[in-house]
């Protein structure tokens, strides 16, 4: 649902008053920042926000500073601003003159899916970078306004792939790329997450972003990116839905192939409907490697890798995988430094998806342009930090029992 521009109170709408980041409101000077720590506002508090992003400041507190949140509902406002000692508080409405301020360095964009076109491009216009949560947003062209208008404003804009600094998925990739597998042949995954609320965000119709393949596929497709690190160039997908009123908008589930290079394959299913379910695995010539809770947020990863006749396995504890994002964004705004994963990421990922739902809609292949990515995510990009504690919601529910 769109940001409201008011408020509703006693059945009249009244704009509401918060406090302002000074009278103040210099031209902006968008690129690298002298300062120590990277000032954020963070745009949505809706059940991600609340569980990952705000608890996240408190472990890169060392980078980066929580200084605004944005939302449309006074009462959350109110009490999160409390609890992270926050007292710039805002509705939608004030977006645009606060991050004219010139008191606001990075904009963190939790807002849905189908909003991020449109509000990447009016933080980048006030010269404040964007760090936006996946999936960047709902077309090529949306995609590609969103580099376009970075660029032409001068600021950097990252999207939140945190698995990009996640030690698990990282080490896998880096295994595969070592040869021990020998040549990587095929790749296969499962993301199952059950979203049994009529309600939920995630159940809104596919032209708006929802969907299994926006929500959780997208997981799917990164990593068989990173693991092969090339581009698919066809695929195939087939939704099927149990007719259930939930799932009316959106398909319940999607199987999709991929067809890389070299003519490797990866093969993958992401739900709204079954059981939770989270891993992949990649086979090559001389062995294969299962990881686990590959797509977790709060939950320890496993590698099982076997090679041969002989299997390790090696597990990897929960942590904090939203800070490493906030304190990498951080250092690429202070070193002025183009950011991976770039738009181009984002991008790269849109397009699949969209090219998957065309794929299930007409029932054919679909084949894929070309398409340039040279930088990949590496072990360099690791950054640890402890894990979130349990954190109490307020005013949103959780989304799906897992």
């Amino acid at each position: 649902m769109p940001p409201r521009q008011f408020f509703r109170h006693a059945g009249r709408s009244v704009r509401p008053v918060f406090f302002f980041l000074g009278a103040h409101m210099p031209d902006r000077k968008p690129g690298r920042t002298n300062r120590r720590k990277v000032r954020f506002a963070v745009a949505g508090l809706g059940w991600f926000a609340q569980v990952a992003v705000l608890p996240a400041f408190r472990h890169a507190s060392g980078d980066a500073e929580l200084v605004a949140l944005f939302s449309d509902e006074p009462e959350k406002l109110k009490k999160l601003g409390r609890k992270y000692r926050v007292s710039a508080l805002y509705s939608y409405d004030d977006f645009d003159s606060v991050l004219a301020s010139g008191e606001i360095d990075a904009v963190y964009l939790t807002l849905p899916n189908h909003l991020h076109r449109e509000y990447t491009l009016r933080a980048a216009k006030a010269g404040v970078h964007v760090l936006c949560e996946k999936p960047m947003a709902v077309t090529e062209r949306d995609c590609k306004a969103m580099i376009g208008g970075a660029e032409r404003a001068g600021v950097l804009l990252m999207i939140a792939y945190r698995l990009h600094f996640e030690r698990a998925n990282l080490e896998a990739a880096e295994i595969v790329r070592s040869g021990k597998l020998g040549p990587p042949r095929f790749y296969q995954s499962v993301l199952s997450n059950p979203v049994t609320d009529p309600d939920n965000i995630r159940l809104s119709p596919i032209d708006q972003g929802g969907g299994t393949l926006y929500d959780v596929g997208i997981y799917c497709i990164n990593a068989s990116r990173y693991i092969f690190r090339s581009e698919p160039i066809e695929v195939v997908a087939r939704s099927a839905n149990n007719g259930e009123k939930r799932f009316c908008n959106v398909d319940e589930m999607t199987s999709a192939v991929l067809r890389f290079p070299d003519e490797r394959l990866a093969v993958f299913t992401s739900s709204f409907g079954a059981a939770p379910c989270s891993y992949f695995e990649v086979f090559g010539t001389k062995g294969w490697l299962r990881v686990e809770g590959a797509f977790e947020f709060a939950e320890p990863m496993k590698h099982r890798l076997t090679i041969g006749d002989r299997t390790r396995e090696k597990k990897f504890p929960k942590r904090d995988e939203v800070a490493p994002e906030i304190i990498y964004f951080s250092n690429c705004i202070r070193e002025g430094k183009t950011p991976e994963p770039s738009g181009r990421e984002g991008l790269a990922d849109v397009r699949i998806i969209r090219a998957l739902y065309r794929s299930a809609r007409t029932g054919r292949p679909v084949t894929l342009s070309g398409f340039q990515k040279k930088r990949r995510p590496t072990l360099r990009q690791e950054i640890h930090r402890p894990p979130v504690g349990h954190q109490e919601l307020v005013d949103v529910d959780q989304p799906s029992p897992s």
